[in-house]
């Protein structure tokens, strides 16, 4: 909202509704009504006539206006902000017990529970109805503790940025320190020296930060966050294109570098849920609705039920209205078919396996914050991975430099400490990085490190970490005083007068020599082996390179540089590093070499990671305020170029097994990197992703421009054929008729791969839609994608009928792992909000543990879903059968069947862990399939079938005596009850066992030793029931009394009865409901001519055209289809 927002605010009453009313002070009084929806607060916009969302400062300003428009807030100014935006708080309300219990039991589950429990209490069925209350009782006490404990939790979490104290910048210049949740957007904040947690979003406008943004990314390694500089004043500023001037809510401020005496500010721009934040806290209370075919199919599987119960209903009220009972006796037994026939445990049972399924996550070090996600990991159809750090180690290894002179590369050296003292490659190398000491401990990016480390220079930051900034850094780096090495003694400086007096003037003399560093004391770096002083002993000074500016790595840019100064040299250096295709680009033609491109596809197609250096010396006239407010495209071209940097990037050993079982699961593995593509279709060949016999085609778009129409070109990707030994010299190119595997005249039997780097896919995704859904559908490699394009491209997947998984490990990968389906974080924290499933484990394994209890969680789920839904109708069939012998089961013939074999079996029966092994094969999703309902159906006809045979059987014994009723009471011991109690009992086991599945999603139900357990004791005493040596214990159930030897015959043949049944039910579960033959008639009744997925249409589509794409032809776009060149 504009900066000058004064309020007045009034409350009225609208209806039901407390509307307030907030006056602004802009060109003319205007009124602004809002309303807040979770957690946003919504303002009336008198021009549009609708509700907007109220924004922060993070839209509609220019980078320069956090300069000249921000001095900080008044006390008053402050609180009138305060008034329309609210407190600066992200507060997770915690309800109380009884709110909660109020909130809980007006679900609809616990509605029909009570419901439920009074209808039974109305029919006398007391204990049945007691022992509900309290199985409900317990469960709305667990279901509040964890609620709360929950919200508890996840307000600790966010809690701590709630309660600290902020240091503000006053208008008039003053300081004040006031709490946190009185910030506004456009307050100035000063950041501490030694580090805060940030309690807002904020823009850097003066010092640098060193910040760890592992609770919002997953990413652990610390940032370095710079100032706002003058040279992006005209650029609209967004936090996503300008984070690395972006101080983020939640994240950790390690420390604080500032200039001299002055402070590091930042000036505020969003607050309280408006924050980065905020919004990730907002996707947890208020997740995204899952679109999940099976939650759906469940739903309507529901409606199907009480459709059943409405025949149920009405059938019932007949037979009643017919023996001429009472009203309310006929309104209890139609309405007692409902809580029959729609059992109200039917979503909690469902929800049990993947209960288990998350426990077992986390003993396997994967924590998941989305549950409903697990079944969703079920049906995967294809996963993206990240490269560094996912399928490679995370650090890399120093392979070896190549040095460019003359415009020629010179032979591979492994140890760059051979080359000369002053080289520009290796002062390159030293200073070009982000690196930082923390601690003591030099810290900052894992290649960075490994770049510096291999020079064997020396980092330091003299003086206490935060307060050596002295005008732009903080650090300086210089070697200890034995390891000066002077050999001409004709020179007239001593070593140790060297160092102190180079000290002096470094430290407490900084004016004195202008001519050095300009009065300020930058980062230094400083060769460490004796040697490298003797060419600074002329000049009196040791040779040191100070840097003076920093341009941070920006993925858009592909580079960075540093502008830096060496100690008495008059002028400035830059020097740059980055993606070999970037810097090339920038240097002076005549010094790359003519094999420029050849070598470094050699390199990248073995999987090395090339970078390029390059230096450009700096007109003497630029002083160190030009250097520090100058920008990096005004200096940043006419390079020399100096050579490469070659880093090793190894597979990590699990990568290449995973990858393969992945594959012959028939899951779709994909490649989604911000390196280079030629060192990504390495790797993808290397662990597997792309196999060796299969052609990889190299697609390159470029956009429109004033003359030519948007383009794409495709080239067959090169196999290098080089050995890089020691003793061979890389730097000799490859022939490029040297080719992978490619027989032009069998192209079309061959499979071929996509790689496509992110430049070109914005090309084919903006130019080409039809082209773009080929591009995805047989693309494997997306290399150089920026962080919106990996989650564009996971969004296109999605849109085409993929169930998609996306595992990364950086902060680039975030918006990816948000969009994808099932999101997987590799990163040590127990928890984050980056992503849905967080592994400790370090590297891809967990991705078959996700698919693997995905899968058995989704099967466990049908499996409940169709033993309760069995149960429900085996009771169904019993009551009216009973009803229609004017009988029902007793109280405790209920409670057995409900609590002691349905509630046992539900909670057990689930405990079943995950198949080892992963098939081709993935589980159904959709409950309304054609297996499904033909099981559901034959089973019902079955049980059903069953208990009318043992009604038959009893109606057929020659002692049997048909039960008497009145129209107001019912018969409960009598034979009909009995029996349909009996055989019903075995019923459920009977069904609990046929729909226990095993592998190839879940083990063999034989491992599960409570479920076997249960099995054994539900199943011995039903059986004691059935032969009833015990009187006492038929009298408790309502059982007939008989004699231990009376009427044996009619019980060995329920028996008989019952093992028929399971033999039954068993014959049509497997030969019938799941066999193949049944799936090709059912193929063959639909005749489905089209696949319901738009991949494989697209799939379909490409096998039509066996000569697309044509190799070394472009294809043009036009206004309206794509034609051929």
């Amino acid at each position: 909202m504009p900066t000058e927002l004064v309020s007045i605010s009034s409350q009225q009453s609208v209806g039901n509704q407390q509307t307030e009313t907030v006056f602004l002070n802009l060109n003319k009084a205007a009124c602004f009504r809002y309303f807040i929806h979770r957690c946003v607060k919504y303002v009336w916009d008198q021009n549009k006539k609708g509700f907007k969302r109220l924004r922060g400062f993070d839209e509609g300003l220019s980078c320069g206006d956090f300069h000249e428009k921000f001095h900080g807030y008044s006390t008053a100014r402050q609180r009138e902000l305060r008034e329309f935006y609210g407190e600066n708080t992200i507060d997770i309300e915690v309800k109380s017990y009884w709110r909660l219990f109020i909130e809980e039991i007006l679900n609809p589950f616990y509605i029909f529970q009570i419901a439920s429990m009074t209808l039974w209490s109305l029919d006398s069925y007391y204990y049945y109805a007691s022992c509900i209350l309290i199985i409900s009782i317990i469960s709305i006490t667990v279901s509040l503790y964890e609620t709360k404990k929950q919200r508890i939790t996840l307000r600790n979490m966010v809690a701590h940025s709630n309660a600290v104290t902020v240091t503000v910048c006053r208008q008039n210049g003053s300081l004040e320190d006031i709490p946190a949740s009185q910030l506004v957007p456009g307050d100035l904040i000063v950041i501490p020296p030694n580090g805060c947690l940030m309690a807002c979003d904020a823009v850097l406008v003066a010092g640098n930060c060193i910040v760890n943004e592992s609770m919002l990314t997953g990413e652990s390694v610390p940032e370095t966050k710079t100032p706002v500089s003058r040279q992006e004043d005209n650029e609209v500023y967004s936090p996503q294109n300008h984070k690395r001037h972006t101080l983020f809510c939640g994240t950790h401020v390690i420390q604080s570098r500032y200039y001299g005496h002055d402070q590091v500010l930042g000036v505020v721009i969003r607050t309280g849920f408006l924050t980065a934040k905020g919004e990730l806290v907002r996707s947890i209370l208020f997740p995204k609705p899952l679109g999940f075919k099976f939650y759906q199919d469940s739903m309507k599987f529901i409606l199907v039920l009480f459709c059943i119960s409405a025949i149920g209903m009405a059938y019932s009220l007949y037979l009643y209205i017919h023996r001429h009972a009472s009203v309310s006796k006929a309104i209890l037994r139609v309405l007692d078919i409902v809580t029959i026939v729609v059992p109200p445990a039917l979503p909690a049972a469902m929800t049990v396996g993947t209960v288990y399924a998350q426990n077992r996550l986390k003993k396997s070090g994967i924590f998941c914050i989305s549950p409903p996600r697990i079944n969703i990991g079920g049906k995967l159809k294809l996963i993206c991975f990240d490269k560094t750090g996912t399928l490679t180690e995370e650090g890399l290894d120093l392979w070896g430099v190549i040095e460019a002179k003359s415009g020629r590369f010179q032979n591979l050296i492994h140890d760059p400490t051979h080359l000369s003292v002053e080289n520009k490659l290796l002062a390159t190398m030293a200073t070009c990085h982000s690196l930082t000491m923390i601690e003591g401990e030099l810290t900052g990016d894992p290649l960075d490190l490994k770049m510096f480390a291999a020079t064997k220079w020396e980092f330091d930051e003299p003086g206490y970490e935060t307060t050596r900034y002295d005008m732009l850094m903080p650090t300086v780096v210089h070697p200890p005083v034995h390891q000066l090495k002077l050999e001409h003694s004709s020179t007239s400086l001593q070593p140790n007068s060297c160092v102190c007096s180079l000290s002096a003037q470094l430290f407490t003399e900084p004016g004195k020599d202008t001519s050095r560093y300009d009065t300020l004391t930058p980062i230094m770096v400083k060769p460490v082996q004796h040697e490298m002083y003797d060419s600074a002993v002329e000049t009196k000074v040791p040779y040191e390179i100070g840097i003076v500016r920093q341009f941070p790595f920006s993925s858009s840019a592909q580079r960075m540089g540093v502008i830096c100064r060496t100690l008495g040299k008059p002028h400035m250096d830059l020097y740059v590093k980055g993606a070999p295709e970037k810097i090339a680009s920038l240097c002076l033609k005549q010094t790359l070499p003519e094999n420029f491109s050849s070598l470094l596809q050699d390199y990248t197609l073995q999987g090395f990671r090339v970078i390029a250096l390059a230096w450009r010396k700096l007109d003497r006239k630029l002083t160190w305020h030009h250097a520090q407010r100058v920008k990096r495209d005004q200096i940043e071209f006419d390079l020399t170029f100096l050579g490469l940097l070659v880093m090793q990037n190894t597979l990590k050993p699990e990568t290449t097994p995973v990858i393969e079982v992945l594959q012959q699961a028939k899951i779709r593995t994909v490649m989604v990197t911000g390196d280079n593509i030629l060192t990504a279709v390495s790797v993808a060949r290397d662990c597997g992703l792309i196999p060796r016999s299969d052609n990889i085609i190299l697609v390159s778009g470029l956009p429109p421009d004033d003359v030519n129409r948007a383009c794409i070109d495709w080239q067959y990707a090169e196999s290098p054929h080089i050995d890089l030994e020691e003793e061979d010299e890389p730097s000799v190119p490859v022939s490029h008729q040297q080719k992978l595997n490619i027989n032009e005249e069998n192209k079309g039997d061959q499979t071929f791969h996509f790689a496509i780097d992110g430049r070109s896919f914005a090309v084919v995704r903006q130019y080409f839609p039809e082209v773009f859904l080929r591009l995805i559908v047989r693309g494997t490699v997306f290399a150089r994608m920026a962080p919106d394009q990996k989650a564009q491209l996971v969004e296109s997947l999605q849109d085409i009928g993929y169930i998609v998984s996306m595992c990364g490990d950086g902060a680039n990968d975030c918006g990816a792992l948000k969009a994808a389906d099932v999101g997987i974080s590799l990163s040590e924290a127990e928890a984050s909000v980056a992503a849905p499933f967080t592994s400790k484990i370090p590297n891809i394994e967990c991705v078959p543990i996700v698919i693997r209890e995905g899968r058995c969680a989704l099967v466990t789920s049908f499996s409940m879903f169709r033993f309760i839904a069995l149960y429900s109708l085996i009771q169904f069939f019993s009551v009216l059968i009973l009803y229609n012998r004017f009988s029902n089961l007793s109280d405790f013939m209920f409670l057995y069947i409900d609590l002691g074999i349905i509630t046992t079996l539900a909670i057990v029966m689930s405990y079943t862990a995950a198949y080892e092994k992963l098939v081709a094969k993935r589980p159904q999703g959709s409950m309304v399939s054609l297996s499904n309902i033909i099981s559901l159906v034959l089973q019902i006809l079955l049980v059903g079938g069953i208990q009318l045979a043992a009604l038959m059987l009893l109606e057929y014994q020659h002692w049997y005596k048909r039960v008497s009723f009145g129209p107001q009471e019912e018969t409960l011991m009598c034979w009909e009850s009995t029996t349909i109690f009996l055989i019903s009992s075995f019923q459920y086991l009977i069904v609990a066992v046929v729909f226990s599945k095993g592998p190839p999603y879940r083990k063999s139900l034989f491992s599960n030793f409570y479920f076997m357990g249960a099995l054994f004791l539900l199943t011995g005493f039903t059986l004691l029931l059935l032969f009833s040596p015990f009187k006492k214990l038929n009298a408790f159930f309502k059982l007939v009394l008989w004699n231990p030897h009376e009427k044996l015959k009619f019980r060995l043949m329920l028996l008989v009865l019952a093992v028929g049944n399971f033999i039954l039910c068993f014959i049509a579960q497997v030969c019938i409901a799941e066999s193949q033959w049944l799936k090709k008639v059912t193929r063959l009744i639909k005749q489905k001519k089209e696949p319901k997925n738009r991949y494989r249409l697209v799939e379909k589509e490409l096998e039509s055209l066996p000569d697309w794409p044509v190799i070394n032809e472009k294809l043009y776009a036009s206004d309206y289809s794509v034609v051929f060149h």
